[in-house]
């Protein structure tokens, strides 16, 4: 360095968020298992922040992962309940079906025979 030269100070950089999958063990399920595209992390309110963990949008179906049932987590506390609440309300407004699970039963035979009749009931409805 010249001693003319004022030493340069080097920014402090955020650490970036790691980025979530756009695909992960239970969209590839989705996929070869009941033949639809879902989507993890899906944005569906124009204006709010909101996303749901899982949905196939072809046919408006959300799958909300609840964590923290036993433990206290965010679900379980009057404003995340509160919260969670003005969410799913909103999103059966705007015409979603919002199905709820916690963790453990996500990629079992039982979430997937819910979806696939749900599937069922929304292909028999528009026809």
């Amino acid at each position: 360095m010249n001693l003319n030269q004022t030493p340069t100070r080097r920014k402090k950089t955020q650490p970036k968020k790691p980025q979530t999958p756009k695909s992960d063990f239970f969209t590839t399920l989705c996929r070869s298992d009941l033949k639809e595209e879902c989507v993890k992390e899906f944005k569906f309110h124009p204006i709010r922040k909101w996303r749901f963990d899982y949905a196939i949008p072809a046919h408006k179906i959300a799958i909300e992962v609840e964590g923290g049932v036993w433990t206290g987590g965010r679900h379980t506390s009057p404003k995340g309940f509160l919260g969670d609440m003005e969410k799913y309300n909103t999103a059966t407004l705007m015409g979603w079906r919002v199905f709820r699970t916690i963790p453990d039963e996500l990629c079992t035979n039982a979430t997937l025979q819910l979806l696939r009749e749900a599937i069922a009931f929304a292909t028999m409805k528009s026809h």
